[in-house]
Formats: structure tokens, sequence, C-alpha cells
């Protein structure tokens, strides 16, 4: 049951509406339980939030115990960002894999069943898909998370992708506008800038978002980007050019606009949380996402505190956070109307399906036909070249296919190599040396993620490969650099369950 604070006032309680905060934890703290009380419509949820489906059921439980039309986030794109199995890693392959096998039909079956999952556990809002066309190939933060570098491919999937978890009663929340696929800055870390005309903005980014706004996506995340093409002064979160001019007017959205983390450095760093999330609303944003790294409520309270102040010194339109608010509410109720477990139409087992399909598996020149491969019948060593892990991932959420090798070849041994400081090449050299004798007499499986982003990790395939032509290579990355090793197998993702199908490959469980 719905209970507000009888003393909290109607622009106050606008204000706390229309924060999306989170929190530690795997039960809802005190001070949470108390804002939803007060107003607060909205809870993001991470992986240090969730141990187990049941435990999760059990928190949403006890957050619409508060408030029972609270909207409750996660950030669950499947594939390498998993928040339901962060510790085990994903059992449904991500956008690149869904992207490689092309099969719409597929793209929608792995989302519904995704979406399914998640309202079983209470979840009714889900920061996904990545509609980002990957046309940087150096990009550092988008890469697997998008279904490719082709604008009609990217569209055409982020459709499937919104009415598949739609279908299952989850609000699709389409990321991240207007386009961050064409940029090798991390908006974690800094702003980006994408020197794009504002034509070519239109033909390529911007498709997948209309697709995904015909498909009628209940949510669009803006992105901490600069666009000097549409506002050379502001980021997209923060500009009213690109989320009421572009997004609202020209694009005709009408549904929930939500910030990206307000605590990234490409806004914390230049304005400020305080500063950026009344710059934001005022631009047209209706939903402050923070929380992946403030998680507490003196958080909430400089937000809330914030949007008032700004309201009262006539910084901010009153009708406009009104606005905000009601978006937010509206979103909610579709969620309480829709928001019941579907049933299991396709089973568990499509996301292993989807990623069976998604490989690509070939030779090197000159070392045969891929198919005359000969499976490993002996344990091998699997060197894991491992890279800084990117911070929309997260280090928590294992990756590989070492701990399926050893499942189907007991006796597997692993380890990880990263590159040391000091130049690349040599770095790489000192990590396949290590690897080289870590493995002694053992066949080598090397696993690699972004080969073509990494010098360093080249340099290593480079000594690996001279030492052991017969190394099998698995790229768990976007598959940019060319297929090489006695058999080269690209997963188009690090989730567990395409780890699962390239050691099926590996190991003869599967045919080629």
């Amino acid at each position: 049951m719905t209970t507000l604070a009888s003393g909290t006032d109607t622009l106050t309680r606008d204000a706390l509406t229309v924060l999306q905060p989170g929190f530690t934890g795997t039960s809802a703290p005190d001070w949470l339980l108390r804002r939803l009380g007060e107003g607060l419509a909205s809870v993001g949820l991470f992986g240090r939030n969730i141990a187990s489906p049941g435990q999760l059921a059990a928190l949403t439980a006890q957050l619409r115990a508060e408030r029972d039309d609270v909207l409750v986030a996660v950030d669950e794109e499947g594939g390498d960002v998993t928040r339901l199995e962060v510790r085990s890693g994903s059992s449904f392959p991500g956008n690149h894999a869904l992207g490689a096998v092309d099969d719409v039909e597929l793209t929608h079956q792995v989302a519904h069943e995704l979406g399914r999952r998640l309202a079983a556990c209470g979840v009714n809002l889900n920061w996904a898909p990545s509609a980002d066309v990957n046309s940087d190939p150096r990009n550092p933060v988008i890469g697997v998370r998008s279904f490719g570098a082709d604008t009609g491919l990217a569209a055409r999937h982020t459709a499937a992708y919104v009415t598949g978890l739609q279908s299952a009663g989850v609000a699709a929340c389409t990321k991240h506008f207007p386009g961050h696929g064409d940029t090798a800055v991390d908006s974690h870390h800094a702003l980006p800038r994408i020197d794009v005309s504002a034509e070519g903005l239109a033909e390529r980014e911007l498709a997948p978002f209309r697709a995904a706004i015909a498909a009628g996506t209940r949510a669009v995340m803006s992105a901490h980007i600069l666009v000097p093409a549409l506002d050379p002064e502001r980021p997209a979160t923060l500009s009213r050019r690109i989320l009421t001019g572009l997004l609202r007017g020209e694009l005709g959205y009408d549904g929930l606009i939500v910030t990206d983390g307000m605590e990234m450095r490409a806004i914390a760093d230049t304005y400020g949380i305080e500063r950026g999330s009344v710059l934001a609303i005022a631009a047209g944003a209706d939903a402050i996402c923070v929380g992946g790294g403030l998680a507490d409520d003196a958080t909430v309270l400089r937000l809330r505190d914030a949007l008032v102040t700004a309201v009262r010194a006539g910084e901010l339109p009153e009708e406009r956070l009104a606005e905000a608010a009601d978006r937010v509410r509206a979103l909610a109720h579709w969620a309480g109307t829709h928001g019941h477990p579907a049933e299991d139409t396709h089973g568990t087992e499509i996301g292993l399906h989807a990623a069976r399909r998604a490989l690509t598996v070939t030779a090197a020149p000159g070392l045969g036909d891929p198919a005359t491969f000969e499976p490993l019948t002996e344990p091998p060593y699997v060197a894991a070249l491992t890279p800084v892990a990117n911070i929309a991932v997260g280090d928590e959420t294992p990756w590989g296919i070492a701990a399926e090798l050893i499942h189907l070849l007991p006796g597997t041994v692993t380890g990880s190599f990263s590159a040391e400081d000091g130049p690349q090449e040599e770095a790489g050299e000192s990590a396949g040396r290590a690897a080289l004798q870590a493995a002694g007499p053992r066949r080598i499986v090397a696993v690699v993620r972004d080969e073509h982003r990494h010098p360093w990790m080249a340099s290593a395939l480079d000594t690996l490969l001279a030492a052991r032509p017969d190394t099998v290579v698995v790229e768990m990355g976007v598959p940019q650099a060319a297929p090489r090793g006695a058999l080269h197998i690209a997963t188009h993702g690090a989730a567990r369950v395409c780890g699962r199908a390239a050691a099926e490959v590996i190991a003869g469980i599967t045919g080629l």
C-alpha cells in the first residue's frame, strides 16, 4: 500500500519522485523505506544488492510493502553486463552475440526470457537495451554491449529487444541517447566528445532510437556525451536542445527520460551532481539515476534539496519538475498493470542456444578447415589475457572459458596474465613467456578480450603462437583483429554461456 508522509509538501515529494537512488546491502535500509514513505518512487539495484533470485524477490517485496507502486530498476543487459548473475556470469549472451546471429525472433525470445526472470523477482524497469551503434572499434565502454556497427542491424534488434522485454511486463530503458558508439572515451572517466554532423547522427546514431520509440519503449536513458553538432556547450544529459528539442520534439517521444548515473565523472567532475541534476531536469529529463557509486541517504537528501532550492530560486520551473514526477508515476502505473511474471514460453535453454548460434569458428590462413579440427581430449592450460575491467561490467563478474572447460575436461588448469607497466610490446612478450612457462607441455587455449584494442595482448599472442602454433585462440570481445591460431573462436561476448558454447567446440561436444 502506498503511504506518503503527511508532512511532505508537494514540491519536496516531486523532488523525491524523480530520483532513482541506490543503496548498499541485500535488504532495504531504514532510510530508504522512510524516503519511500515521503514520496521516493524508484529504487535502483546493482550487483551488490543481489545474492539470489529468492533474496531479490524478498527485497522487492520489502520495498513494495512500503510503497506498492515503486519502480524497481536494474542494469541487466545480459551478456557482459549482468546483475542477476553478477558472481557467476550470465545465462544469456549479450547484444553483440545476438547481432552476430541476426535473428530478430531469437533476440525477442532472449529479451522476453530475461524479462520474465526479472519480473519473477519483482523488478519492473530494466536499464536496457543498449541501442548504441558501435562505429568506433576503439570504444572502451560499449563494445559487445552493442548489437554491432551496422545501423540497420542495431535498429531492428533494438526494437526486438524492447518488445521482448516489455512482453514480459518489464519496462525497457533504451540507452544511451543520442548514441555512445562513436567514442574512444568512457564517460565513467571523462566527458566524451562526438564530432559527427547532424545529418550523420540522424542517419546512424538515431536510427535505433527511432526503432525503439516505434516499438513502444517506456523509457530512454541519456548519455553523458558532448555532441557539438547538436549542442556545442552541454552534454546530452543536460541539453534542452537534445532532450526536449530532438528527443521530444523531432522524434516524438513522450515516455520517461532517465539520466545515466550522475556520479559518473563526465558530469560529477564538470558540473557536480547537484547542479547536474537540476540542469538535467530543466533540460527535459524526468528521472535522475544515482547510486552506482554514491548510495546513501545523504546523496538523496542533497539532490532532493538541490531541486527544491532551484525551484524556489526560479532556476527550475516548478511545472517542469511536476511534469517529470508525473511521468515517473505514469510509468509506475504501467508497470503495476503489466508487471506480472509471464509464463516460460521459450525455456531456460534459450540463452545457451543463442550463444551456440553466435559462435564464429575459423582457422588461421594455411592451417586448414576448422571442420577438421581435432577436439581436445586432454585437459589444456587456459591462458586468460586479461584487460582492465570495463566499469559498466565491473570486476565481480567472472569471464572466460576455464570454468566450463574444467567441467568438460577435468584437470584443466588456468592462469590470468595482464600487461605490466612499460612499453606494450615488451609487456605482451613478458605475459606470453609467463603463460608458456606456466602451461608446460599442456595444449594452450588463449582467451582474449578485444585484442584489437590492446597492443600488449596482440604481442602476447605473437609470443604464444610463435612457440606453440597449435594454440587455440578464443576472442570474447569484439572480433576486430584477424583470426589466428590452430582454431579461432569468436564468441561475441564474455558471458558464462558464451564460454560454455566455446568450450563445447574445443572439447568436441557439439559439431562445428
